[in-house]
């Protein structure tokens, strides 16, 4: 599965596209790709070691604290700390999971990633964690719910492997909330009629009209902002958004299951994480949930492994319009249209952001003869296609009427750039 991106792409898109020369640089200008990194071997060694990227995108960067060792100092890096924890022991003493794959492999996370960089990030070794830009968003290791968000696309990879595209992919980003919930609710220790279901709550800075970037119980009420927008998520199959945009918009679908989970929790009572999460959990690693299991398929594993709670399960699928094992085909939704001369979207990312931009080559804009030259010379038939990688970013190139769509590991030098002239506001 690899890379999985904490902030969605339409909301980057509409508040940090300057966050794309970042991102862009992340994948294609780091020093050491992830595919060609040396794996390090899982035996003996501390659970968990948390590294610093002193701001650059180098991975791992420096080793700054293990498990066991005393805290740093560095908020980040103790923020990371906790939350690693509370996640494992959450999997292992839960769950009787051993790490993300089953096995006890050391977990490897690094914080300070890049300038300003607005995501968390599982990309198939570590966790990656940037400290916001300071205008919208600050740490993603501050709230503890982003860590187990993105340790859980690492568990869903090494069990039920949703693709990261459409329904699979949106229940793929449902199923690292209902993690990330269940750890919240564990460390606070609350009961899923005292929790607040929000997931990334402090992840913006004071000023934001924000109550957090997702809320599990009201899908589309968690933000409300000049600068963000309005919260775009839909929570009953009704509304389902069908679009090109974001992975066939994983982040925002995802809130119609992320409603069922919250639903079927305080039906079920006691807490979240030994109730509904243990009807989740034993859904995503029992077998019957494949890389291609839509929401139907997903909901009717969920009722089979409920036991005595399989009506409270089945009525809380219902409720937003799933029937569990039915066939659920999407309601038609606005499509994306092309655009014509020189267009770059990208989408993807923890928030579901997205950015455009548009530039006409005949217009006297002086980006123009920059970007004409870039057209000339780049090859899109040459750029490797790579299947969806959750919370990273996707851009989607229209070089007068040539079109791909690029993961952001695949950018060449020519098209960062291209991204950047055209994406610049």
């Amino acid at each position: 599965m690899g890379r999985c991106r904490f902030v969605p792409p339409y909301l980057l898109a509409r508040v940090a596209p300057e966050s794309l020369v970042v991102d862009q640089a992340l994948r294609a200008g780091r020093s050491v790709p992830v595919a060609a990194r040396t794996v390090v071997p899982a035996a003996p060694g501390p659970a968990w070691t948390v590294h610093t990227a002193d701001h650059t995108t180098t991975l791992p960067g420096r080793a700054v604290r293990a498990a066991g060792s005393p805290a740093s100092g560095d908020a980040a890096v103790d923020e990371a700390a906790v939350g690693i924890t509370g996640a494992l022991a959450l999997f292992a003493e839960v769950y009787g999971r051993a790490s993300y794959d089953g096995a006890g492999a050391p977990v490897s996370l690094t914080v300070h990633y890049g300038q300003d960089y607005d995501n968390a990030f599982w990309d198939g070794s570590q966790l990656v964690f940037g400290d916001g830009d300071g205008r919208v968003f600050g740490r993603f290791t501050q709230p503890v719910d982003v860590l187990g968000h993105e340790l859980t696309h690492a568990v869903t990879e090494h069990t039920a492997g949703l693709v990261y595209r459409d329904q699979p992919g949106a229940l793929n980003e449902s199923v690292s909330d209902v993690f990330a919930a269940c750890l919240k609710q564990r460390l606070l220790g609350q009961t899923p009629a005292e929790a607040d279901w929000l997931v990334g709550a402090g992840i913006f800075v004071a000023g934001i009209r924000a109550r957090a970037l997702r809320d599990m119980a009201a899908p589309g009420t968690a933000y409300d902002d000049p600068v963000l927008g309005r919260d775009p998520q839909v929570g009953h199959l009704d509304d389902f958004v069908s679009t090109s945009d974001d992975n066939g918009g994983v982040h925002l679908n995802s809130g119609i299951p992320n409603r069922a989970f919250q639903l079927a929790a305080v039906a079920i009572g006691g807490t979240t994480w030994e109730g509904a999460g243990r009807v989740w959990y034993d859904a995503l690693t029992g077998g019957s949930v494949g890389p291609s299991s839509d929401f139907a398929a997903f909901a009717g594993a969920t009722v089979a492994a409920a036991g005595t709670h399989a009506d409270a399960v089945g009525a809380a699928w219902e409720t937003v319009g799933v029937t569990p094992g039915a066939s659920a085909a999407p309601a038609s939704g606005p499509q994306v249209a092309a655009v014509r001369r020189v267009s770059v979207r990208r989408t993807g990312g923890f928030a579901g952001l997205r950015t455009g931009g548009e530039l006409d080559l005949d217009s006297d804009d002086p980006r123009a003869s920059e970007v004409a030259s870039l057209v000339e010379r780049v090859d899109l038939r040459a750029v490797p296609s790579e299947a969806p990688q959750p919370d990273r970013y996707v851009y989607d190139f229209d070089l007068c009427g040539d079109c791909a769509t690029v993961a952001e590991q695949h950018l060449t030098p020519d098209l960062r750039r291209l991204a950047e002239l055209v994406l610049d506001r």
